[in-house]
């Protein structure tokens, strides 16, 4: 049943739409990151603006290379986090599309440990956008009945229970250490 259901979302992923998926905390949004078509309707269904960027998830960190730069005395710091509920803000790829991070020189990231999430991206074979499933203001979504509500639009539901987190990932610039969420 799994693999079926995951099969299913990420035809919808391939095919440009947006999927709602459990991650450690609350119900994310996700899509492609590289059909800007699906990002701009992910971003129009949250009414959230391009420019405060997005968080990539991926089921490995091989996924996320073709996005961030990995140079630095940072960089064992956030593999050795990962896979894990830690998402970092890490140098962005020189080519990175603006649709992805907002035209920041950065792009937040994580390998996602919670097993519906890291099994989508597998299973996809590439990083995702991810987002709280929610409009900006709004809570998060914990449950597909309240995706529903919250997220008009999204195309499909891959259900399943939450991690164990009560609040989303805290969000840490890897260049600094300092925490900005």
């Amino acid at each position: 049943m799994e693999t079926f259901r995951l099969a299913q979302a990420g035809q919808v992923i391939r095919n440009g739409g947006v999927v709602a998926y459990p991650t450690e905390a609350v119900f994310g949004l996700g899509c492609d990151p590289l059909n800007p078509a699906a990002v701009y309707r992910l971003l129009e269904m949250k009414k959230r603006p391009v420019e405060k960027g997005l968080i990539l998830i991926a089921s490995r960190l091989e996924q996320l290379l073709p996005f961030v730069r990995f140079e630095g005395d940072w960089t064992e710091k956030v593999k050795n986090s990962w896979p894990g509920p830690h998402t970092w803000l890490l140098p962005a790829a020189a080519e990175l599309p603006y649709w992805i991070n907002g035209g920041r020189d950065t792009v937040a990231c994580r390998v996602t440990a919670h097993p519906i999430a890291n099994a989508l991206c597998e299973h996809v074979g590439h990083a995702l956008i991810s987002t709280s499933a929610n409009r900006t203001g709004q809570r998060p979504a914990r449950s597909p009945l309240e995706v529903r509500l919250r997220c008009p639009g999204v195309d499909h539901i891959v259900c399943g229970k939450l991690g164990d987190l009560d609040q989303p990932t805290s969000i840490r610039d890897a260049r600094s250490g300092v925490q900005l969420r």
